[in-house]
């Protein structure tokens, strides 16, 4: 066993994955194929343990004080290969199941509920202390020492298991859903790290029974799985061993979230100073975040903050510099609306109601932009009912990531659901108004054949080739935008913005010139966070393999040079 060289690599991927949990079920399933500690040939084996332990239950029956246990089935096959002096056993075997105490109603006693138990190894449980007559009915019995395993689901598939101690009067009751067992001759806590194995846990979620919400581990699983018994000397030994073992994992852990911390706060400061830019230094800020970030992003999250902030900067005219050549907005709002008249005679527009102007602008804008209502610059193709063969275009086809329609679906018109009636044409972009904070925006960028209808879930905005649609989709995906909908959205289950309300959100119009340059900007940037993004998986895909070739070493050994190779 190789453990010594995890640990040596163990920096190098600690930030893979699910690394350092990881790390603790590798440290148990070691521990429970007595691959953790070296055996000792002094050790008194588990065989003799066994007959002690035997004799110890003819003496308690004899005592009265436990029922003459049934006679404890062999087993056919062993799940994997112990060492000479281990043995297979069962909890049934080298226990007492399902105990009952006798105390006097008024003793003090522990009380344990459920979420009182851990899924950690090593965290102890909790307790309420109660009276034993108020808690002695209707509950599973304990007693110090004893061992318990959660028997549903999810807690099971967690590893909520405990040791019981400290209780109160030494004896308590917690949950009926408790497999309960009392150790003769073994140590508890190798009992636990056993229960809390991956091997024990996995083996035992296909064998639960019951409805899928309300699995629960047999207690035939429970009392008569194969479990592997060390001498009571190395069961000690390892116990130890796991303990220093959690404890270095602890440090692992302590050290990761340290160092994320401290990305975090630097990546944090450097986003907050964009998104709350000083004229004076904000080209410098900014320079100097697009040179640290790549250095300071290793989680997706990271990622994610940097695009929002790419997004605000775009909308606020602080990404790219002005040009003062540029025609303003001002003209471009004119010719917008000459445009829009236009459109209306000629029959492709309605004629759009008039809107109030943004009284209350939300911040402030570059001298050359101007805020205006969404519908201002933007129109509606308005609906119909499909005739004939169409595509379709719902929440389900858009890939919002990359602001596109990835997957339509071609229908008959008489497989047409009612909510097939927006028209779209490429060139525009959809919005879904329904559930808007889940930011399905695309561009259609395709001339679909046959011709798409939307879902009314989406408004369709055109912006009369003045205002380019990849700049409608930042602002539409903007933190500031979409702060602005939530503010304007109803409902709780299935929130939704209306068209009345949507058509007066405020809309920073830049000049169509800086537009151009602010989609190009934003699209190199994304294209950096795409590269981080990728660097990033590939980090923790390289990191992932380092990590299973470890441990598969760990079980058994490779050859040296095949190691290096995948390192």
């Amino acid at each position: 066993m190789n453990a010594e060289r995890l640990l040596q690599h163990y920096e190098r991927i600690a930030d893979a994955p699910d690394a350092i949990a990881r790390l603790r079920r590798f440290i148990l399933d070691l521990a429970v194929r007595g691959k953790l500690v070296p055996q000792d040939p002094n050790d008194e084996p588990a065989s003799e343990l066994l007959k002690r332990i035997a004799k110890e239950k003819v003496r308690l029956v004899k005592a009265g004080e436990i029922r003459t246990p049934k006679a404890i089935a062999v087993q056919s096959e062993a799940p994997f290969p112990i060492p000479s002096n281990w043995r297979w056993s069962q909890l049934a075997e080298i226990g007492v199941l399902s105990p009952r105490n006798e105390a006097p109603d008024t003793l003090e006693a522990s009380f344990v509920p459920m979420p009182m138990i851990a899924a950690e190894y090593g965290v102890a449980n909790q307790h309420e202390v109660r009276s034993w007559g108020e808690i002695r009915k209707g509950y599973t019995h304990f007693a110090e020492g004893d061992v318990g395993l959660a028997k549903i689901t999810p807690c099971f598939e967690n590893g909520k298991s405990a040791v019981f101690r400290n209780l109160t009067g030494g004896i308590g009751a917690g949950t009926t859903e408790l497999h309960i067992v009392r150790p003769l001759f073994v140590e508890q806590d190798f009992i636990l790290l056993f229960l809390k194995s991956p091997h024990f846990i996995e083996t035992g979620i296909p064998k639960m029974t019951g409805t899928a919400g309300q699995k629960r581990v047999p207690t035939e699983y429970f009392a008569h799985s194969p479990f592997p018994l060390p001498p009571l000397a190395e069961q000690h030994r390892i116990v130890a061993k796991v303990d220093e073992l959690m404890g270095l994992c602890d440090r692992l852990e302590a050290a990761r979230a340290g160092r994320e911390a401290v990305r975090d706060r630097l990546a944090a400061a450097s986003l907050a100073r964009l998104n709350a830019p000083d004229a004076e230094t904000f080209q410098a800020d900014a320079r100097f975040a697009l040179d640290a970030l790549p250095g300071l992003t290793t989680r997706p999250d990271q990622i994610k903050r940097l695009r929002q902030t790419i997004l605000n900067l775009a909308v606020r005219g602080k990404l790219v510099p002005q040009d003062p050549n540029d025609e303003p907005a001002s003209e471009l709002l004119k010719r917008i609306a000459k445009e829009k008249a236009r459109l209306v005679k000629a029959g492709e527009f309605r004629k759009p109601k008039a809107l109030p102007e943004v009284e209350e602008p939300p911040f402030d804008l570059p001298q050359n932009w101007r805020w205006t209502p969404i519908r201002e610059v933007t129109s509606d193709r308005g609906q119909e009912i499909p005739q004939s063969t169409f595509t379709y275009i719902d929440v389900t086809a858009i890939d919002k990531e990359a602001g596109v329609v990835a997957d339509p679906k071609v229908l008959e018109a008489s497989e047409a659901p009612s909510r097939a009636r927006k028209i779209t044409r490429k060139g525009d972009v959809i919005y879904s108004c329904v559930r808007p904070y889940l930011l399905n925006v695309a561009v259609i960028e395709t001339d679909f054949d046959p011709p798409p209808i939307a879902s009314t879930a989406f408004a369709i905005l055109n912006g009369h080739g003045l205002v380019m649609p990849r700049f409608i989709w930042i602002v539409l995906r903007s933190p500031f935008m979409v702060a602005c909908v939530e503010e304007n959205q109803r409902g709780q289950a299935y929130p939704a913005i209306n068209d009345a309300d949507f058509a007066v959100l405020p809309f920073p119009l830049p000049p169509l010139a800086e537009q151009h340059r602010l989609v190009a900007k934003v699209d190199e940037l994304m294209g950096l966070c795409d590269r981080l993004e990728a660097s990033l998986n590939a980090a923790a895909a390289t990191r992932r393999r380092l990590l299973e070739a470890l441990l598969a070493e760990a079980f058994a050994p490779v050859d040296a040079r095949e190691l290096e190779a995948t390192e």
